[in-house]
């Protein structure tokens, strides 16, 4: 799965592969230039599987010691089963024509490969056209997390299944807030009076915050209790009949982000132009900013903040229930009219296995969508593992639910950032249930 610069996809992608770079990168919408970026890998093999997704393998034939972790999976798949698995891949240097969600949903639509590395909205669209097979049956599906199982299926359907379990928290600079004497934030409430104390100190932005990733302070607001309350099918399913509306759910979020702007303690203008990372993560490296967002593996990457000169923690996001981890949902789907179908299921099956998950995780060292798979993670990361693993989170993307969260709610943050209120940004809530209602 996955989670990267100035190329989203590509950077990024390679780094988390099917997790995080895609789910950053397009849930909101990269931009990519034309179809005539794509790079299609042939194959003379005779039995062959086609994978499109963001990732980048140019040789397929040739060995190549620096292959991600998916890769892996794929190579194990392929000397299992005696399938060359082909890549078709994204590659666009920017993003001014079609996202790489755009050209997904063509070509799925079109039934042009076997093998699609879906985000969270994409992976809704197609699974509510009838677009992707339906993957429980395989062997690999039956070792899943019930969190993957929640945030997959659609209209009965395990429609996608990830490689790695995402999760999104909050990188802090653990020195500068000792220097201060702050404890780390649990509630909204907190995290105010520790950026009004780090402004007051002469830190004049608190918040290194890009045009991704902001949603998630939203979302865990929004569904802390949602998620944490012991009643999450219910409050479910009186969203999706509009016996509640989901604007009342996000206002409470939005109102935050916009205190954190109005009083300067995020960039507003600077974070609309700015690229996840790219933006905020010089100044964090710096010890310039105490505060940004990432996703897990960012806290692994040494191209990203894997290697601080200070001593950094990630935790989950201020909450009224206390820190909480935010967890979107990348996945692989199969083609429902793939050319090689059969085939493609067995590739998948290999890939997802716990076998296979364990190479990945081991190499990425990240959280495994496989309740059998386990892998120890860095001290920086126990904050937020230690939640996940006491089933304390918030799925940033969950197909139960009748509008799609992740890439929705990113859009609708960038509105604020550009100066739409806050009652402003509710009314786009409203009129997404609304013509949610009306399908």
């Amino acid at each position: 799965m996955s989670l990267s610069g100035k190329r989203n996809i590509g950077k990024m992608g390679t780094a988390c592969l099917a997790g995080i770079a895609v789910i950053m990168m397009t849930a909101c919408g990269g931009k990519g230039e034309s179809d005539n970026n794509l790079i299609v890998v042939e194959s003379k093999d005779e039995k062959t599987v086609n994978l499109f997704s963001p990732m980048e393998k140019t040789e397929a034939d040739v060995e190549n010691t620096a292959r991600s972790a998916a890769d892996k999976t794929v190579i194990l798949a392929e000397e299992k089963l005696g399938v060359k698995v082909e890549y078709v891949t994204y590659t666009a240097e920017d993003y001014q024509d079609k996202t790489y969600d755009d050209v997904t949903l063509d070509r799925a639509r079109n039934d042009m490969d076997d093998i699609y590395l879906l985000n969270p909205d994409t992976l809704r669209v197609l699974g509510e056209e009838g677009k992707l097979k339906d993957l429980s049956e395989l062997d690999s599906a039956k070792n899943l997390r019930d969190v993957v199982k929640a945030a997959n299926v659609i209209d009965g359907k395990l429609v996608a299944i990830p490689q790695e379990v995402v999760a999104y928290g909050l990188f802090v600079n653990k020195d500068m807030f000792d220097q201060y004497h702050l404890a780390l934030p649990e509630t909204p409430e907190e995290f105010l009076e520790c950026c009004r104390v780090f402004q007051e100190n002469g830190i004049e932005t608190p918040v290194g915050a890009n045009r991704w990733w902001l949603e998630t302070f939203v979302l865990a607001q929004a569904y802390a209790d949602l998620y944490n309350g012991g009643n999450t099918e219910a409050e479910i399913a009186a969203l999706n009949s509009g016996e509640s509306k989901y604007s009342d759910y996000m206002r409470p979020g939005f109102e935050f982000l916009k205190e954190l702007i109005d009083k300067g303690y995020v960039d507003a203008e600077k974070a609309l132009v700015s690229e996840a990372i790219e933006g905020e993560g010089e100044d964090f490296l710096a010890q310039k900013t105490p505060i940004v967002m990432a996703y897990w593996g960012a806290a692994n990457t040494d191209t990203a903040y894997g290697n601080p000169d200070f001593e950094m923690q990630v935790i989950g996001f201020p909450t009224k229930r206390g820190q909480m981890p935010v967890m979107p949902m990348t996945g692989f789907g199969v083609g429902i009219n793939a050319e090689h179908g059969e085939d493609a299921m067995e590739v998948l099956d290999v890939m997802l296995s716990d076998e296979a998950l364990q190479i990945y995780a081991e190499t990425n060292r990240v959280i495994s969508p496989s309740k059998n798979v386990e892998v120890e993670c860095i001290p920086a990361l126990k904050p937020l593992n230690d939640k996940i693993q006491d089933n304390v989170y918030v799925l940033g993307s969950n197909a139960g639910m009748n509008v799609e969260q992740w890439g929705n709610t990113c859009l609708i943050v960038r509105d604020l950032l550009g100066g739409a209120t806050v009652d402003e940004c509710m009314a786009k809530f409203d009129k997404l249930q609304e013509e949610a209602l009306n399908k």
